[in-house]
């Protein structure tokens, strides 16, 4: 019985609408993220509905500043790579390095 629920979970994972989904939710997780990261969210300084309003626009905004000052300053980033992805870049630009066999790659 778990096996089965296991094995239509997967399944379901692999359809191009969840995928689709889950690009939405990365994102979402990312500012989240940075939100509590930041401008440390997690735990409101103050007590009382209108103050942790007021916190929480403030907090908008510092993200919001520090998001276009990173914008403006180094344009728009560059997906990051793996190690082992840059690793395979390097090796590929250099010729003279040797293989794992022992052998020069030509």
């Amino acid at each position: 019985m778990l096996h089965e629920k296991v094995v239509a979970a997967r399944a379901e994972q692999n359809t191009d609408t969840r995928q689709a989904e889950y690009v939405l939710r990365a994102g979402v997780e990312g500012t989240i993220n940075q939100a509590l990261d930041v401008t440390g969210l997690r735990q409101a300084r103050y007590r009382g509905l209108p103050r942790i309003s007021l916190q929480h626009a403030y907090s908008v905004a510092a993200i919001n500043v520090t998001r276009l000052d990173a914008h403006w300053s180094e344009g728009p980033r560059r997906p990051r790579a793996s190690r082992l992805t840059r690793l395979a870049h390097q090796l590929a630009a250099c010729p003279s390095v040797v293989a794992i066999t022992g052998t020069a790659s030509s």
